[in-house]
This record gives structure tokens, C-alpha cells and sequence, in this order.
């Protein structure tokens, strides 16, 4: 996991440079998630208190948060299966709450939210790719904190952020294509240099040198790859068989 901190822009606009600047390169999803919680709190008047929810398959989680207050205010929504980020998230709408202690919907959270000291709140939609929503929420201790000016800014950053992290789940879905599609060559030419060992000393067909090789993972539980590794590095199967 990154150890990246977020970083604290001079103003709106610095954080949307800072936000397009980030170098996919040096990140993980959790640090580039945790560079917009920071960026999107350091921006806003107030400072509010900062999270990013993420839901795949519909199980909500806080991916990064700028402290254990909007993790808190998170999982008590995820409990009750209701509120703000979680309506952010799903429907991808803007959600307000001007204020906690009188706003009716999600009765079942937003008092305990107003308990906490957070008497406004802002969610806003951050679709990722492959099926995966998301909301940058946002939770501050006054009410309607969250003004004409402010409203914009989070919803154009709350945009440029879903780009950011899209781009990222795809860069890294890529990398994760690469490193397979790199090791399943690996293991083919593992398992072909030991079925060329096999056919040349015993006389075997490429067919029956590979159903040996199975029948020794299937007795040993170890994948055909480690089984072929052993034998060419070692000339020894993995039955015991020094032939």
C-alpha cells in the first residue's frame, strides 16, 4: 500500500491542476483515492471532513477518508442500508443535506449524523469503471456550509476525480492483463521444456508426457507449472521418480 499524502492546494483551481497532475505511475487506487480525499477537503471553506465510498456488487466501503469522523458517519449509512452517500452512489445524483437535525429523508441516519457534530453534508457520484459506483461525500460541522460556490466547485471536482480514478482502475487493469498473460507464457514454457525432457527419454508422444504431468499434480495437489519447474530444474518428478 502507498504511503503518498495527500496534497494541500492553494485554492480551487490549484487542487483541479494537482488533481489532472497525478502520475498514475507512482500511485495505488488507495493513495490516488486518498490524494482526492485530501484535495477535495484542503479546497473547500471549512475544511470538511472528506470520504470516498465505493460499492462493488452493492457492499459499500470507505476506500479512503481524511479521518475516523467521516468513517463513522460512512459505516453508520452502510448499517442502516440508507442515506446520502449511499443514494449518491446508486442513483448518481447530488445529494445535500443543509441540515441534519430538520432535512426528514433517512431518518434512520441523520440524527445520529447531527449527533456526531456534522450538521450539513454533501455526497456527489463517482462512477468508476467495470460496474463499480462511488461518491465523494462530504461532512462539515455547520449548517448549510455548503454554498452556491461551493456546490460547483465539488461537483466539477467531483467530475475530474472519477476521471482520475476511472483511468486508474484501467491502467491497473491492464498491468493485471500484462502480469498474466507474462506468467501464463511462463508456465506454458515450463510445461513445454519438461514434456520435450519427458518425450525424449522415454519415447513419449507430447500427449502422454503431459497426462503424466497431470496425473503427478492431481496425486500431489500442486499445479502442472511447479510440477514441470521441479522436474527441469531438478530431473526429478514430484512422485518421487528420479527418471
Amino acid at each position: 500500500m502507498s504511503t503518498h499524502a495527500p496534497s494541500s492546494p492553494g485554492g480551487p483551481e490549484s487542487a483541479l491542476g494537482r488533481l489532472g497532475r497525478i502520475l498514475l505511475t507512482e500511485h495505488s487506487m488507495h493513495s490516488v483515492l486518498a490524494e482526492i480525499v485530501g484535495l477535495a477537503r484542503a479546497s473547500l471553506p471549512g475544511q470538511p471532513e472528506a470520504s470516498v465510498t465505493l460499492l462493488a456488487g452493492r457492499r459499500p466501503s470507505t476506500a479512503a477518508a481524511s479521518g475516523d469522523l467521516a468513517r463513522d458517519l460512512d459505516q453508520r449509512q452502510y448499517d442502516a442500508g440508507a442515506g446520502p452517500c449511499l443514494h449518491a452512489a446508486v442513483e448518481e445524483v447530488v445529494i445535500e443535506v443543509r441540515d441534519t437535525r430538520v432535512d426528514g429523508r433517512w431518518p434512520e441516519v441523520l440524527p445520529a449524523v447531527a449527533a456526531r457534530g456534522c450538521l450539513s453534508c454533501l455526497s456527489l457520484p463517482l462512477p468508476l469503471h467495470e460496474g463499480i459506483a462511488g461518491s465523494l461525500n462530504l461532512y462539515a460541522g455547520a449548517a448549510g456550509s455548503f454554498d452556491a460556490e461551493a456546490r460547483d466547485f465539488a461537483v466539477r471536482f467531483a467530475s475530474y476525480a472519477a476521471v482520475v480514478a476511472g483511468n486508474f482502475q484501467a491502467y491497473e487493469s491492464v498491468l493485471d492483463r500484462a502480469r498474466n498473460l507474462e506468467a501464463s507464457r511462463e508456465s506454458r514454457a515450463a510445461i513445454d521444456q519438461a514434456k520435450g525432457i519427458l518425450m525424449e527419454r522415454f519415447g513419449l508422444t507430447a500427449d502422454q508426457a503431459f497426462q503424466r504431468l497431470a496425473r503427478i499434480s492431481m496425486a500431489s495437489q500442486r499445479k502442472v507449472r511447479d510440477i514441470a519447474v521441479r522436474f527441469v530444474d531438478t530431473g526429478e518428478l514430484s512422485d518421487g521418480d528420479p527418471r
